[in-house]
């Protein structure tokens, strides 16, 4: 058998033995998955906070504000947590919003290198404030959405997205190289 050779990103394998349609279908669809889990997760992070009348409340059980007091003792930056602290309701908001943001975003693949790009932002931050004190290390969720975040942000959506749809009209009418 001959070694596989890539013409392009998504170019066809050159060799005698028929798996090359298969692989470049692999290829070209690899960060759909991602896209889908990390699209449909946030979205739904995003409305649970929205419709979690316990959750947007300055104090009380199940609060962004008592959440925050607790963590902020254990945070790698507990300044981040005083910054979400003076106004806790604001800040709950705030990532609610951002995290349907980025889901939306992710899902139809429309700017999708900078939704990915919040997604990552707010997977660092709630990293560096919630999870941080998870022992050991990996038991806290909020780093691995971070690492699948990075795909995302280098290569965005090149296949079934807003984006690659609007590249290729850019092609089709010259607007674009």
């Amino acid at each position: 058998m001959t070694q596989s050779m890539r013409t392009g990103t998504y170019g066809r394998h050159v060799d005698g033995d028929g798996d090359g349609d298969w692989r470049d279908a692999a290829t070209r669809y690899a960060l759909m998955p991602l896209r889908i889990f990390l699209g449909i997760t946030f979205v739904y992070a995003g409305l649970d906070k929205l419709t979690d009348s316990a959750f947007m409340k300055e104090a009380g059980s199940g609060s962004i504000g008592d959440m925050m007091r607790a963590v902020r003792d254990s945070s790698a930056v507990p300044a981040l947590v005083d910054l979400a602290l003076e106004s806790p309701v604001a800040f709950g908001y705030a990532i609610a919003f951002g995290e349907l943001a980025v889901g939306i975003g992710t899902l139809l693949g429309l700017l999708t290198r900078l939704a990915a790009l919040g997604g990552a932002l707010i997977s660092l931050s709630l990293w560096l404030t919630v999870s941080w004190a998870a022992d050991p290390y990996y038991y806290g969720n909020d780093l691995p959405y971070l690492m699948a975040w990075t795909p995302l942000v280098l290569a965005g959506a090149p296949l079934l997205s807003v984006d690659a749809a609007l590249r290729a009209r850019r092609r089709r009418t010259g607007e674009y190289g």
